[in-house]
């Protein structure tokens, strides 16, 4: 039964990131065509440095927290709830990243859930940031700023420890109940700083997607990393969309415009999902899906329940 419900989940996870790469594949065949090759050679690099920089900050938030997980079995972890997100109900990208560290004798349900919030919430108060600082430097009269900065003020009031720890324990409750740790104010900055540092490589990735079929500026990079983020807290936030799929897409697309054409805005937005598909699936193969158990982290979590899946 767990081997039929394993597959099983592989197939609807298979079917939905089939049919939503062949979509967007539909929508960018022209531009695809046409796209520099140097210039996608260096946003698929630029993409994945992205990914592997962000996922030592989700390590550092478990480190603070007591878990110790080795960066391979991290990245794992993170591929595997990014990839899961294209199915649709917004609850498997947090259970995949569960289900992944529980194969590594983490059981701690609620402290794991509570370390994706931080990383979530902490990642998107410094992609509104890097946006807010970067429009010094963007000529932008419809972008999004003071949607974006009341849903930094927000994100940042529930992480508060005096807010997040309360509210936290009361929704844990039917998982068993926990709390999280608060993690000290040095911590927070810094991961703040870090991860302003990660959005900075994402927008890298955007310039080269949008240079590969328009002419974007290179002095547009912060901007383009604010871009993504506005684009990714949106897709977060559309719960009823696989991915943010078009969701995410619109997003990025109105803010391309301040620094390309319409026809370049679109290509590129149609790329970056490509891009980031492929990218999530080929780190992904190149951990493996299942690794070995750490001794730490089974050490410090207890053995993991026979029962689970």
């Amino acid at each position: 039964m767990r081997v039929g419900l394993q597959l099983l989940a592989l197939g609807v996870m298979t079917g939905f990131l089939v049919y939503s790469v062949g979509d967007s594949w539909r929508e960018a065949e022209d531009a695809v065509r046409s796209a520099n090759p140097a210039d996608l050679g260096l946003a698929l690099l630029a993409i994945a440095a992205y990914y592997l920089a962000f996922v030592v900050g989700w390590q550092l938030i478990l480190r603070a927290q007591g878990i110790r997980l080795g960066y391979r079995d991290t990245l794992r972890a993170e591929m595997l709830s990014m990839l899961a997100k294209y199915v649709p109900g917004g609850v498997w990208t947090p259970a995949a990243r569960v289900v992944a560290v529980r194969r590594l004798g983490v059981t701690d349900t609620p402290l794991v859930l509570g370390s994706i919030a931080l990383e979530a919430g902490l990642s998107a108060i410094a992609g509104v940031l890097v946006f807010a600082v970067s429009l010094t430097t963007v000529s932008s009269t419809d972008a999004p700023v003071w949607w974006l900065a009341a849903f930094a003020v927000v994100v940042a009031v529930l992480l508060h420890p005096r807010v997040f720890r309360p509210a936290f324990a009361f929704l844990s409750r039917p998982l068993g109940g926990g709390e999280v740790p608060t993690l000290p104010r040095t911590t927070v900055a810094a991961l703040l700083a870090y991860y302003c540092a990660t959005w900075m490589l994402a927008g890298a990735g955007l310039y080269f997607l949008a240079a590969s079929i328009g002419d974007p500026p290179v002095s547009s990079i912060p901007y383009l990393g604010g871009a993504s983020a506005a684009g990714a807290i949106v897709a977060v936030l559309a719960v009823f969309a696989p991915s943010g799929l078009g969701v995410r897409e619109g997003a990025t697309y109105g803010l391309l415009l301040a620094v390309v054409s319409p026809a370049a805005a679109l290509g590129a937005v149609v790329l970056n999902r490509l891009a980031i598909t492929l990218v999530e699936a080929l780190l992904l193969l190149l951990v493996g899906v299942r690794g070995p158990s750490l001794p730490d982290a089974e050490e410090q979590a207890g053995e993991p329940e026979p029962s689970v899946a």
